[in-house]
């Protein structure tokens, strides 16, 4: 067999343990909390077959040619009245950029702003996409630790002083896959200093809109004059298999995003982008969002109320306003890869914490995800789990 020279970067690039456990979850017979899946329960299949019949009849072949790769002008705008309408705050349809997902931003993120010899800087634990997608392009990954209202601003300046960032990437609201959100003081002292250190933010926010207690607060972008780019997506107010994001940016920055998109795939599905939009101007998008923040919350809220009852008590978990997830730390010196394979056994799927640590930390924490599974599995698949870690103490 002929051997190959592939090209040395990808062998730092983690595999997607998310991913592999899905394969593990797909057992019919396995209550899983592994995936950040949305809850395909609430997708609006007919709406979404009205806004494609819709489509063809106004626009007709229009939306299966090729098209900018800066996205579909109307999609655009609706990024901008959506902001406008949140948080008061002014885009021009010209600084933002439709991607093929948030995903894809990472990866563009990474070709403008990183090379070998130029660190990332971002949340420990962190976002496991992110860490794949940065990998590629820088051997230096350095994770800042999280509390519970965002960065820990003494260690996090100090990694900006070492002079070697370039870029800061963080999720503001809910993060993946803590659960926590930063505090309006932290927004703006991180804002601050990035721009003092003349480093831009990567802000990533798929989750702000899925809010269930509490009030939102404005990007940490928003706090910043330049060099803030700002992410989101329709994966988690509508469908993620459309795989639609967007970036916004000052032109400098865009201008640079848009050449390496055009280079990555010309441009994100004109079809996908329009059917989304034709979606948006049928439908009341913020009712759909209440029903899935609804949802959310009833899940947040019994799954930590079964985690009470049936964990043990030297358990730790986090609290979230929003989002999909829980972050659970069990004492120190246990493995919850070790437990996960118990859990398994029992029919049971979490996500260990190791993957969310570049450098392999975390061995006593796990993710769990209260989105996509139903009440009867939230309470059958907590009980499992706190049988195997009670099993699993008392060793």
């Amino acid at each position: 067999m002929v051997e190959y020279i592939l090209a040395t970067r990808n062998r730092r690039v983690p595999r997607s343990f998310i991913r592999e456990i899905l394969k593990v979850a797909g057992d019919p017979d396995i209550i899983s909390f592994a995936g950040g899946l949305p809850n395909a329960s609430l997708f609006p299949v007919r709406e979404l077959r009205k806004a494609v019949n819709d489509l063809f009849d106004s626009r007709g072949a229009d939306p299966l040619q090729y098209a900018a790769s800066e996205g579909f002008g109307p999609l655009r705008e609706w990024v901008c009245q959506r902001y406008k309408k949140r948080f008061g705050l002014e885009y021009s349809p010209e600084n933002v950029l439709i991607t093929t997902g948030s995903q894809q931003a990472l990866d563009l993120a990474g070709k403008v702003f990183l090379e070998d010899g130029r660190s990332a800087v971002m949340e420990r634990p962190g976002y496991l996409g992110a860490i794949q997608a940065f990998s590629l392009f820088t051997d230096r990954i350095i994770q800042v630790p999280m509390e519970d209202d965002g960065f820990d601003l003494n260690l996090f300046e100090g990694a900006l002083r070492r002079g070697s960032a370039g870029v800061v990437y963080l999720i503001s609201n809910f993060q993946n896959p803590s659960g926590a959100s930063y505090s309006l003081e932290k927004r703006e002292a991180v804002a601050r200093i990035c721009e003092e250190y003349g480093v831009p933010l990567l802000e990533d926010d798929p989750y702000g809109e899925l809010r269930f207690s509490g009030e939102d607060l404005r990007p940490v972008t928003s706090f910043m004059e330049s060099g803030g780019v700002l992410l989101g997506t329709f994966s988690k107010i509508g469908v993620p298999g459309f795989r639609i994001g967007w970036m916004t940016a000052e032109s400098e920055i865009l201008d640079s995003l848009i050449v390496v998109k055009q280079a990555a795939d010309l441009h994100t599905s004109a079809f996908d982008q329009q059917v989304a939009w034709q979606y948006l101007e049928n439908e009341d998008i913020d009712k759909h969002i209440q029903d899935v923040r609804e949802l959310y919350g009833r899940h947040c809220d019994l799954m930590i109320s079964l985690i009470e009852e049936h964990f043990p008590a030297q358990v730790r978990y986090t609290r979230p306003d929003g989002g999909m997830f829980l972050w659970i730390t069990l004492p120190d010196g246990c493995s919850s890869l070790e437990l996960f394979e118990a859990a398994v056994r029992q029919k049971v799927a979490f996500v260990p914490g190791t993957p969310f640590h570049a450098d392999g930390g975390g061995e006593n924490t796990m993710r769990l995800n209260f989105s996509n599974a139903d009440e009867r599995s939230i309470e059958e698949g907590i009980r499992r789990l706190g049988k195997c870690i009670k099993e699993y103490l008392g060793k």
